[in-house]
């Protein structure tokens, strides 16, 4: 296993680490503090300032100046921005309809669905033991994600649809990034990983700020009331999205994905130690079967 490799697999993992804390904080502002919206909009303000500022930050300390980037960039960027936003908002939107961590699991369909879209998009294509091992994952998911709802069938309900959506939106973002980031002209990972995410940022606090100002009057006042809470999110969301965008940088962003599924026991522990919710039985299963992918994904790439 190259160095290149391991790095990746360490900011998958920390990316589903932060995401997962980020999650956290965003279920809590959405549970009376603030509306969909303004939780989701709360995520991309908050970041922006540090984002920006880390990018910036960047280059000067590595004595470089901005660096070039095709007009495809934009395309991906964009595209990125936007899926990002609406899987958000349907993320957020599910925690109302299922608990902590089956509602994240039901996110998790993004990996198979990434590895559809990297292959159609970017041309990205995934072994057969990598698909394999992406599988088992997924099989993990779902039977972490096995909890009935009293009156529907297992698959036709709103929180089914709505983590289904989430995860296709998370699949078009995922692979926008990833080209969002092979069309800026640097060798260096961090440097396009850090540019590409500001620039994303800032469009999405843009785009948001307006959507509320028009859709939701008085939101964005209360965004900024519960900035005590809300900048913890806003940071824990650019560490996220940093360890991210680096790692799809260098590697396939199905493979990415695939590892960062560890967020899925995260948030059992976030379920458990601060939500008390309680996990079934079953469910020591699904952790086996997703760690057992995880692990195979590390050993295979």
């Amino acid at each position: 296993m190259t160095g290149r490799m391991e790095a990746w697999i360490i900011l998958s993992m920390a990316a589903a680490a932060f995401q997962t804390l980020r999650f956290m904080l965003q279920k809590h502002l959405s549970m009376g503090t603030l509306s969909t919206g303004g939780a989701t909009f709360a995520r991309f303000i908050y970041s922006m300032p540090f984002v920006v500022t880390l990018a910036l930050g960047y280059l000067v300390y590595s004595g470089v100046n901005w660096p070039r980037f095709s007009g495809l960039f934009w395309a991906y960027a964009l595209s990125g921005g936007l899926t990002q936003i609406l899987a958000t908002w349907c993320v957020v939107a599910l925690f109302a309809q299922r608990n902590f961590a089956v509602g994240i699991t039901f996110k998790k369909t993004e990996v198979i669905q990434t590895a559809l879209v990297g292959l159609i998009v970017l041309g990205d294509r995934i072994s057969l033991p990598g698909l394999a091992a992406i599988i088992i994952g997924l099989v993990g998911v779902l039977i972490l994600s096995d909890n009935r709802i009293a009156g529907s069938t297992r698959l036709l309900n709103r929180a089914a649809g709505l983590g289904l959506l989430s995860g296709a939106f998370f699949a078009v973002s995922a692979v926008g990034y990833r080209g969002a980031t092979l069309e800026i002209a640097s060798a260096d990972p961090f440097l396009r990983a850090s540019v590409a995410l500001a620039i994303v940022t800032t469009c999405q606090v843009l785009g948001m700020a307006a959507w509320l100002a028009w859709r939701e009057k008085g939101e964005i006042t209360r965004v900024i009331a519960a900035r005590r809470t809300a900048v913890w999110m806003g940071i824990t969301g650019m560490a996220g999205s940093l360890c991210w965008f680096t790692a799809f940088t260098l590697q396939n962003a199905a493979y990415v994905f695939a590892v960062g599924q560890i967020e899925v026991i995260f948030s059992l522990m976030a379920s458990v130690l601060f939500f008390r919710e309680k996990i079934a039985l079953r469910e020591l299963l699904g952790i086996g079967l997703l760690s057992s992918s995880i692990i195979g994904l590390v050993m295979l790439t």
